[in-house]
């Protein structure tokens, strides 16, 4: 038998620790929980993804009677990206939720599905995804989506 550990490191920082560019994203990220369209959750998402060149593209999300037709502020974010600018990539996403007594202290992780779409990202473009996760104890500052998800499946998973 063999065994296997995987370690992650995640800095926690606090906001006037971040560079000026990464504390400016993390703000857009909370700005962005406002246009969350969150009728049935009242689970407030929003998304800011720095592209290579500095610009910032947004996402909350977004729900819809039929739940599985929702989507999530990362991937609103990342395909707004990609349908706009796919020739740069996004080296920095940050996200925030809040609920109705506003953001949340502990920053939340994106789920399985966004993560998969960032890890495809990190793949697509071979450059690792940063990723910002803000509460009000501090922001988790994580170097890359494979820290998140160590035993990951991407295309070349299928060719070995």
């Amino acid at each position: 038998m063999k065994t296997i550990n995987i370690n992650i490191r995640v800095e926690v920082m606090q906001m006037d620790e971040l560079e000026d560019a990464d504390r400016k994203l993390v703000e857009e990220a909370v700005k962005a929980t406002k246009n969350s369209y969150a009728k049935y959750s009242h689970f407030y998402v929003g998304a800011a993804l720095r592209l290579e060149d500095g610009s910032i593209v947004i996402g909350a999300n977004q729900e819809n009677a039929a739940f599985p037709v929702t989507l999530c502020a990362e991937r609103t974010a990342i395909f707004t990206a990609q349908a706009n600018n796919p020739e740069l990539f996004p080296d920095t996403i940050a996200i925030a939720a809040r609920n109705d007594n506003g953001i949340l202290d502990e920053p939340v992780t994106p789920c399985g599905s966004c993560r998969q779409v960032m890890l495809e990202m990190e793949d697509r473009y071979k450059k690792p995804l940063r990723i910002l996760l803000y509460g009000n104890n501090g922001v988790y500052v994580i170097k890359s989506v494979k820290d998140l998800m160590p035993l990951c499946f991407i295309d070349s998973s299928m060719k070995g």
